[in-house]
């Protein structure tokens, strides 16, 4: 059972290091805390997959592929991640919305595994797999795993095992914007997960987000 998880991996750390990291001291506002306009009726703007339900245990397509000593670390019988981003569908969209963002973020472990922002304001929603790197649908930020725009896409799930709490929660958060969104960004310091957090809640403040909805993944690399 390979004891190596992708949070370990980042920067060549170990599970104390994974530690260190799930209890840092930067605040990153978890999926739905970005304010919300008033008065919208926001509730009925729905999101949905067909590569998994709700609360559901994420499947193997989805999960990462780190190979150690031969075998993958991110599953719980070694099998071969597919590390495609799930299918995302939403409906009832706000009338005026012409942009949305989708973050897939581990409130377990306090990690982004992928964002992407812009998406045209007439989609109604994402293919399978639509994270991958020079993705046409949105611009893509680079993700927790490291840093550069080689990271620039959907790396999914790989929690360490045997380290509580087991299952992570995987929320998939689609948000519906009045505006498009304008990252800073340079070569040497490109946008990452905290710019675009930023530029959610300073769209939020301003009242630029119509609508946010979420489905969540379960998994864990622990035997139960």
């Amino acid at each position: 059972m390979p004891g190596k998880s992708c949070y370990s991996q980042k920067k060549g750390a170990s599970h104390e290091t994974a530690k260190h990291y799930h209890n840092r001291s930067i605040w990153i506002p978890g999926p739905g805390e970005f304010r919300v306009r008033p008065g919208l009726q926001a509730n009925k703007f729905q999101v949905s997959s067909t590569t998994f339900e709700n609360n559901s245990i994420l499947p193997i397509i989805v999960i990462n592929n780190v190979i150690v000593n031969g075998s993958n670390a991110c599953s719980i019988n070694g099998a071969t991640g597919g590390n495609e981003s799930p299918e995302l569908s939403w409906t009832n969209v706000p009338r005026g919305t012409r942009s949305f963002v989708v973050v897939a973020y581990d409130v377990t472990g306090a990690f982004t595994h992928w964002g992407m922002y812009n998406i045209s304001g007439d989609a109604d929603g994402l293919p399978e797999n639509a994270g991958v790197a020079g993705s046409t649908f949105g611009t893509q930020i680079p993700n927790d795993f490291g840093i550069g725009n080689k990271y620039a896409k959907y790396d999914g799930p790989c929690p360490p095992s045997h380290y509580p709490p087991n299952v992570h929660q995987y929320v998939f958060t689609v948000y519906a914007l009045d505006e498009e969104l304008q990252l800073p960004s340079s070569a040497n310091f490109p946008a990452n997960s905290e710019t675009l957090y930023q530029a959610l809640i300073k769209a939020g403040e301003d009242g630029h987000i119509l609508a946010s909805a979420s489905i969540v993944g379960l998994y864990s690399t622990t035997p139960s």
